[in-house]
């Protein structure tokens, strides 16, 4: 049996085709948009998806999360690993 999934530190998301992620400026918050879906994100989804540039490796995102929050990495990667899963699962990122 394999055990929760994880992101590879040299893994470089990105939006695929098709995914946008946009300011919702009459309603102040940030969103990613797919073909029939929308995530809206929260402050800390918006930070974690403000990285994604299919440049920046996720071992990348999470330097510039750690050095953003103030928080260790061992603190923050579960989270964010949670969440760039759900979006991939979700065909709204790719890893």
């Amino acid at each position: 049996m394999a055990g929760p999934a994880t992101i590879p530190d040299e893994a470089v998301p990105a939006l695929p085709r098709g995914v946008k992620f946009r300011e919702d400026k009459a309603r102040g918050r940030h969103v990613l948009l797919g073909p029939e879906r929308i995530f809206e994100a929260d402050p800390v989804a918006t930070e974690i998806l403000k990285r994604i540039d299919g440049v920046t490796t996720f071992k990348g995102m999470l330097t510039q999360l750690t050095e953003l929050f103030t928080a260790d990495e061992a603190t923050i990667r579960p989270d964010v690993e949670a969440l760039l899963l759900d979006l991939k699962d979700k065909q709204m990122v790719t890893l």
